[in-house]
């Protein structure tokens, strides 16, 4: 089982403009996290189907299993965003994802795999926070990776999303050059444009 290394920022980017006034959450509900885990190719669409289905005889249960996956991607935002800022990280948002990982990790078990092995969830993968468990696993390993030199904050005004700068040079400075890069281009122009106009 393979797991991307940027996964963990993908989920703390399931929140947009989050220095804005007007954040947008993109997991309003249980339904919505598990509709990210099966676009994210973390969950099959069987495994989806049965999330939803013991979320749907208990809507209390999935409340808080989102409740859960939120404090873990605010704690997973505020790591890498300290460390993509050369900041100390906190004690408390470790605390988070050293116990998220602790019982993701509880829960793999290596298996035979055609010629080789690899790992798999265990057989209560169907519990509601399952779809955290990789989530946390891509944390740790990008903490503990030389890649962790790789973290950015997109330097766009209010964006606030995370990503790793796999340019030729580091220099990659927004989560996407057609969005918060061009928004950025048009900003400064029209400052350009105004200095001039007022000169």
């Amino acid at each position: 089982m393979t797991i991307p290394a940027s996964l963990c920022l993908d989920f703390a980017n399931t929140i947009s403009w989050r220095g804005t006034g007007q954040p947008q959450e993109k997991l309003p509900d249980y339904a919505a996290l598990v509709a990210w885990g099966r676009q994210t190719g973390i969950l099959t669409t069987q495994e989806a189907r049965r999330l939803l289905a013991r979320q749907g005889k208990s809507a209390a249960q999935g409340a808080a299993a989102l409740n859960r996956a939120i404090i873990l991607r605010e704690a997973i935002h505020r790591t890498f965003a300290a460390v993509a800022a050369g900041r100390r990280v906190q004690p408390s948002d470790l605390a988070i994802l050293n116990e998220a990982v602790r019982d993701a990790l509880g829960r793999m078990k290596v298996v035979p795999e055609a010629r080789r092995f690899t790992w798999r969830w265990s057989a209560d993968a169907d519990t509601l926070d399952r779809i955290v468990w990789p989530v946390a696993r891509s944390a740790a390993e990008l903490l503990t990776s030389v890649e962790l030199a790789k973290v950015r904050l997109c330097a766009g005004a209010g964006c606030g999303w995370l990503f790793l700068d796999l340019s030729r040079n580091r220099s990659r400075r927004w989560c996407a050059m057609s969005d918060c890069g061009n928004r950025e281009k048009a900003r400064r122009h029209y400052e350009r444009m105004r200095r001039e106009k007022n000169e």
